[in-house]
């Protein structure tokens, strides 16, 4: 795959573009409402699959293939995050009109991040092909991980990073609007923002541990790698305003992640052996991510007594 330099600029500037028109749209504080959301939602889906139908015409139809792959197994993966988003949220009581500048923000440096562990592995696995080796191991335990804990959510305010940052950092108790720090008594204090900043960092950095070596599975061009990374990030925050409140309809989306880096994992692990096609790649993950996200939706309709309590994403 020959990507040419004006591509990568190209990309990059079209991502800036539309980090600035999202923070345009939004650059007054408000409660995003569900309505607003999905029509957001329904934007940076439309965009990232535009994308890949441009890469499918101009790189060809296994390309285009991976690159979707890529998208689908980000976007998944990113839904699980979105749990753990809602759930710092509730633990610092922040307003709901305060988060989007603070998801807006943790988008940014997400993208930033994973550039840099895109560029990474890249290199690594350049230089040392037998590292996939490594990473289909390291993805096959993820997922057998995740089926044994699919019921389990960790809650980042109460780990050891939290504690160590808030010795760390003076910081106040207190709002004040979208600021993240204030100045009291002529010292630079943060507020709760600062840390929930940081915490959504952190936590995507633990997601992206994950995520990366499961897209490396699918596609080993950085272009498709970034790319699919990137347009599956830039919707997060619509998504997370429009599926918080419902996270607890999705009982089997974990079982469905499990399986897919477990999947992703074995055909990592089998490139030297068998060559996976990627239409059947795709098909297989786009299955297993339709009969988690169908029978959650059908057993939580059925079995309304027993369901579990929804998130609450802050008042």
């Amino acid at each position: 795959m020959n990507v040419e330099l004006w591509m990568w600029t190209s990309v990059i500037g079209l991502i800036l573009v539309m980090l600035l028109i999202d923070l345009f749209a939004h650059r007054k504080a408000h409660e995003i409402a569900v309505k607003e959301a999905a029509i957001w939602s329904a934007f940076w889906v439309a965009t990232g699959v535009a994308f890949g139908v441009l890469m499918w015409n101009y790189f060809g139809a296994e390309f285009g293939q991976q690159y979707f792959a890529g998208f689908l197994i980000e976007k998944s993966l990113a839904v699980d995050n979105v749990f753990i988003w809602a759930i710092i949220f509730a633990s610092f009581a922040v307003p709901r009109k305060y988060q989007h500048r603070v998801l807006f923000l943790g988008v940014l440096g997400a993208l930033v991040f994973r550039g840099i562990f895109i560029a990474a592995g890249s290199v690594i696995i350049e230089s040392f092909a037998w590292v996939l080796y490594l990473f289909a191991a390291f993805l096959i335990f993820t997922g057998i991980q995740m089926l044994r804990k699919r019921s389990e959510h960790s809650d980042p305010s109460k780990s050891k990073f939290f504690r160590w940052f808030s010795r760390i950092v003076p910081s106040t108790n207190e709002y004040h609007g979208q600021k993240l720090f204030i100045r009291k008594n002529g010292a630079l204090i943060a507020t709760p923002l600062l840390m929930v900043l940081v915490l959504i960092e952190f936590t995507d950095i633990i997601f992206a541990v994950d995520s990366i070596p499961a897209i490396f599975a699918v596609t080993s061009e950085p272009f498709l790698v970034f790319t699919a990374n990137a347009f599956a990030i830039l919707g997060l925050r619509a998504m997370y305003f429009l599926l918080a409140d419902m996270m607890h309809r999705f009982v089997y989306l974990k079982l469905g992640l499990a399986l897919v880096l477990i999947w992703v994992g074995i055909k990592m692990g089998l490139h030297d052996i068998v060559k996976i096609p990627t239409p059947i790649s795709l098909g297989v993950i786009i299955a297993i991510l339709a009969v988690a996200i169908i029978a959650s939706f059908r057993v939580t309709r059925v079995s309304g007594d027993n369901k579990p309590e929804a998130v609450k994403v802050g008042e």
